[in-house]
């Protein structure tokens, strides 16, 4: 079971974690890629490098002399789109209400251009919530590795204090996990990923797992009994 008496930050991944974003992200790329004359997404994500986000793996989809301008059509095509399909997931908000009543730090940890980060998040939340948000490109390296999070912890506490105990990093996928071993905060999953199979999580590997973010609130809920 989840300790609360400790914890005083939770880091939370945004695609696929706070926001339901992946039916936007997939309607919009498989338009941009058809421009493009390549297949769809579901046989594309194979070229992805898994240590990068969405937006970095363009040049391996793309090609390196059309990724700059096939994002843009696609950053531009996503922000027209996203109002209309995106949602939040069962939980996410009373979970996120819940920690803030205990005084617990709510920062967002994302890979995410910051551009549609910041276009997106209020159509789901109070931006007031969260008291540190982190996109892309903002830290000298983005999640799976430290420099995000130390970077997001900044104001508040050392690297050198980071335990299981008192940080806690919640996400989909190994990217946001392995972030969570290289700071050694405790790495929660929850849901499928996006791009893995689930089959990679494992209790042993220090990883508390839960199917939905529901189950996760279910269980803050009952720890504080």
């Amino acid at each position: 079971m989840l300790n609360l008496k400790d914890v005083k930050y939770v880091l939370f991944d945004w695609d696929n974690t706070l926001a339901e974003s992946r039916s936007t992200l997939v309607y919009v790329v498989n338009i941009i890629l058809k421009k493009y004359h390549l297949d769809e997404w579901d046989k594309q994500k194979d070229k992805r490098d898994p240590n990068l986000s969405f937006r970095d793996n363009f040049p391996n989809v793309f090609g390196k002399e059309n990724a700059a301008k096939a994002y843009e059509e696609y950053r531009k095509l996503y922000k027209e789109t996203v109002a209309s399909k995106i949602s939040r997931f069962d939980k996410t908000l009373e979970t996120i209400e819940f920690l803030k009543q205990k005084n617990i730090k709510i920062i967002i940890l994302t890979n995410k251009d910051r551009m549609l980060l910041d276009f997106e998040l209020p159509l789901l939340y109070d931006v007031n919530l969260f008291d540190e948000i982190v996109a892309g490109h903002e830290a000298p390296k983005d999640k799976p590795y430290p420099e995000q999070a130390w970077y997001a912890l900044r104001n508040f506490i050392s690297p050198k204090d980071i335990t299981r105990e008192n940080v806690w990093v919640v996400g989909d996928s190994a990217m946001d996990s392995d972030c969570a071993k290289a700071i050694n905060a405790l790495p929660i999953r929850v849901g499928k990923p996006i791009w893995q199979s689930a089959s990679d999580i494992k209790e042993a590997d220090g990883i508390k797992y839960f199917p939905t973010f529901k189950d996760f609130y279910l269980e803050l809920i009952k720890s504080d009994i």
